[in-house]
């Protein structure tokens, strides 16, 4: 099946040298249709392909946590982001915090700023937020 739909024929072994194959006897007839088949073969293997790839999809997306957050939440955000600070070790928290949510920019992109008001220079994604409870 792979060779015919790479090369758009099926492989033929000659059972002996110097015999034709049916193939080259009946010439452009069964040429004709063998080109009809291939495209529908490759056809067949797309949407094979494709079911399998949404089968796929599912169960992975089903697991997938989706954090959305709105104008004036607060949030939490990963510690390991950004340059260290000098003299933390591994025994730092992970998440520090809390920060508001200033501006919500594209999908997944925040602008964060402190409670006091002082805006944090750059953007977060959401996969490096979490929200805070109070």
């Amino acid at each position: 099946m792979p060779f015919r739909l790479t090369y758009g024929v099926d492989a033929i072994i000659p059972v002996k040298i110097g015999e034709p194959s049916p193939r080259l006897l009946l010439g452009g007839i069964e040429e004709v249709v063998e080109k009809d088949l291939v495209d529908e073969a490759r056809e067949m293997a797309h949407l094979s392909e494709t079911a399998l790839k949404q089968r796929m999809a599912l169960p992975y997306n089903a697991k997938v946590l989706k954090r959305e957050f709105e104008q004036d939440d607060l949030v939490l955000r990963r510690n390991d982001i950004g340059a260290p600070t000098p003299g933390e070790g591994k025994l730092t928290a992970n998440w520090e915090g809390p920060y508001r949510m200033k501006e919500v920019i594209g999908k997944d992109t925040y602008k964060l700023e402190r409670l006091d008001g002082k805006e944090i220079p750059r953007t977060w994604n959401s996969s490096n937020l979490r929200r805070f409870y109070s």
